[in-house]
């Protein structure tokens, strides 16, 4: 199984020298991958552990892209009706091509309605906007030359495609897997609650010839009880969990340390 950790790309701990040494560390510690989240526009009320401060996730992931050689890179989770469509495909082709096909990216619709009026995206549509972007990214990596709002043009870079994990749960994010991801990434690391909707999405996914599907859940393990966190991973792969993405705060890149130090300890 894939064990990723949370790289924070907010808040005090989002500079330059504190990312940078928290993705070499990562890399030499043998994780599989280092993951950053998104937010766009935080209000004061929401801002609690960031203080509104988050750096761009692909702006990040292709800063840890020229730091580090091997760790995958990934984004838990891309808002994709946050970004237009056109410039969201090349920032993501970029970062795949520069970091030599090391992304992974997870999306998702959003939920937070302040971010949304920020940026005059109707809420109420951010299921068919990313469904659009999602097609839309697809065409970009299948084709050379793709076409938008009647203008043809080159999509060049056109590295591989990533692998794209849906965000969320539910029927509609189960669908939106089967139409347009490769797994799932649920928010949510019971090995009960998980079960049935992984064996759902195995079924959806045979049924439409597409790949058994990865499922990567973002959570956290008990990193104080190496046996306990070994446990629950067995439990989770034994249900068809492929990765997992551990999240922690940390102020400082010491602190990080210790915090993988611990997830090294589970992956002995």
């Amino acid at each position: 199984m894939r064990l990723g950790v949370m790289v924070r790309n907010m808040g005090s701990a989002s500079t330059p020298a504190i990312i940078a040494e928290c993705g070499r560390y990562a890399e030499q510690a043998g994780m599989s991958d280092v993951w950053v989240c998104d937010h766009i526009a935080i209000p004061r009320e929401e801002s609690e552990g960031s203080g509104g401060r988050y750096l761009d996730p692909l702006a990040t992931l292709a800063f840890l892209a020229g730091v580090t050689t091997r760790v995958g890179l990934g984004v838990t989770v891309l808002i994709v009706p946050y970004r237009p469509a056109l410039p969201t495909a090349k920032w993501v082709a970029s970062v795949q091509e520069l970091s030599n096909n090391r992304l992974q990216l997870g999306v998702g619709v959003g939920w937070m309605e302040a971010e949304f009026r920020a940026l005059g995206v109707e809420r109420k549509r951010r299921g068919a906007i990313t469904d659009e972007t999602l097609a839309f990214l697809d065409d970009c990596f299948a084709h050379d030359e793709v076409s938008l709002n009647g203008q043809k043009f080159l999509f060049n870079p056109r590295p591989a495609k990533p692998p794209v994990l849906i965000g969320g749960a539910g029927d509609h994010c189960l669908e939106r897997v089967v139409r347009f991801g490769d797994g799932w990434m649920p928010m949510q690391s019971d090995p009960d609650k998980l079960q049935a909707p992984i064996l759902a999405l195995q079924g959806k996914m045979a049924a439409a010839g597409k790949s058994p599907p990865s499922v990567v859940p973002l959570g956290g393990l008990p990193i104080d009880d190496p046996q306990a966190a070994r446990d629950r991973l067995e439990k989770l792969a034994a249900i068809g969990v492929t990765g997992f993405i551990h999240a922690g705060r940390y102020t400082t890149s010491d602190e990080f340390k210790v915090v993988v130090d611990q997830l090294s300890k589970v992956q002995s």
